[in-house]
């Protein structure tokens, strides 16, 4: 059998303070908002001072210190603190764990992101609607304790795939860049209109702009019922069906109207990332939409991937959302929306701007599926290196 220890057997606990008590000393407060759960890291820390300091910022933390999460252990939210963040203070929302010498840091940090991890700390979290873990369940979890030359190659092996992964999900970033790259390149900016192109409002270029209904508590999400997009589903410039929330029929959710969408309407976002645009492509029937406005763009007077992109553009956007007493506004309505100002060149112009995306696609879909192959990949490393098959 391999041999096992327990977190807290091999790590040691942080030094605590109360910045409050030094109410005009400045510090760096990691909290748990600042943890980018998709690259493990650190991204979001920010600079307060001691009056400050809300109730949970007690725990100074040094380089190599790994924290993790333990809000939601279902999301994972675990990282190593950097040299540039050696003592800040972070959140008590973490369990920070500091390697001890019999540890190597990489391994624990390796270890504390694997499946095996997670899944052990999702049974035994506690709460419903704000599942969460102790300090005291992380130091007792186990994990497998092979001698410490093992674990530097493990961890080695694992970083490098690691590595391999960020890279291409870089990449695949660049590319998501991309299309709004060839939107200024043929039309500039759009505010400015360097090529005297005329603007039409929105209703001018849509035959049908609707609401979908609001509906705020989330209790009302069931397994089955009347399917329903939201926001989730709209990304810039790209739609998808997946996830669907469902309500219940006998709520007040059931006086939902099934609609129907069809191929080319936009799905358009109106809180959150209000603005936020992309095109369905293909009929939706028997589907609600959920605080989303849905827009049918007239073909004879611009292409929805045009529209689109429009929106998703920085200026696009903001031309979009200032529509109204030149202010921005963080929830789009469709009268607003209808009023707003849209560059519109010629057809054959869209046309061949949308080609152009339509390639560049291609490829993000092509650098997508390497992704996918290389997550996997990593995936199976963790579990092979902590079964002892690496």
């Amino acid at each position: 059998m391999k041999r096992t220890v327990t977190l807290g057997d091999v790590t040691n606990r942080a030094r605590t303070w109360n910045p409050e008590r030094a109410a005009d000393a400045e510090f760096t407060y990691i909290d748990l908002s600042a943890i980018d759960q998709e690259n493990k890291a650190i991204v979001g820390a920010r600079s307060m001072v001691g009056h400050e300091a809300p109730s949970r910022a007690r725990q100074i933390v040094a380089a190599g210190d790994i924290l993790v999460s333990t809000v939601r252990p279902n999301l994972n939210g675990v990282a190593r603190v950097p040299a540039a963040f050696d003592g800040a203070t972070a959140s008590t929302g973490f369990c920070v764990l500091r390697p001890t010498t019999a540890v190597y840091g990489g391994y624990l940090f390796q270890w504390v992101r694997s499946p095996e991890f997670v899944g052990d700390m999702v049974r035994r979290a506690t709460g419903a609607s704000y599942p969460a873990v102790s300090d005291r369940i992380v130091l007792d979890s186990r994990m497998p304790f092979p001698p410490i030359e093992e674990q530097r190659r493990i961890a080695a092996i694992l970083d490098l795939a690691d590595t391999l992964r960020a890279k291409r999900g870089e990449a695949l970033a660049l590319l998501g860049d991309l299309s709004q790259s060839v939107f200024l390149d043929m039309f500039g900016d759009p505010a400015r209109n360097p090529r005297g192109w005329p603007y039409r409002t929105f209703a001018d270029l849509c035959s049908r702009v609707t609401v979908g209904v609001v509906v705020q508590p989330a209790s009302y999400y069931v397994d089955a019922g009347v399917p329903a997009l939201r926001s989730l589903n709209v990304k810039p410039g790209h739609f998808r069906l997946e996830p669907l929330v469902y309500f219940s029929q006998e709520d007040n959710c059931g006086r939902l109207a099934k609609s129907r969408f069809r191929a080319g309407d936009l799905a358009i976002v109106r809180s959150g990332q209000p603005g936020t645009a992309a095109v369905i492509p293909a009929e939706l029937d028997g589907v609600n939409a959920i605080d989303l406005i849905i827009a049918t763009p007239d073909p004879a007077a611009c292409e929805p991937g045009f529209l689109a992109s429009f929106m998703n553009s920085k200026h696009g956007k903001a031309m979009v959302l200032g529509a109204q007493r030149g202010q921005i506004q963080q929830h789009l309505n469709v009268g607003s929306l209808n009023q707003a100002r849209v560059l519109t060149p010629p057809l054959e112009i869209q046309r061949e701007f949308v080609s152009r995306v339509a390639a560049v696609e291609g490829i993000k879909s092509s650098s997508n599926t390497h992704t996918s192959l290389l997550r996997d990949l990593f995936i199976s490393l963790q579990d092979r290196a902590f079964r002892g098959d690496l």
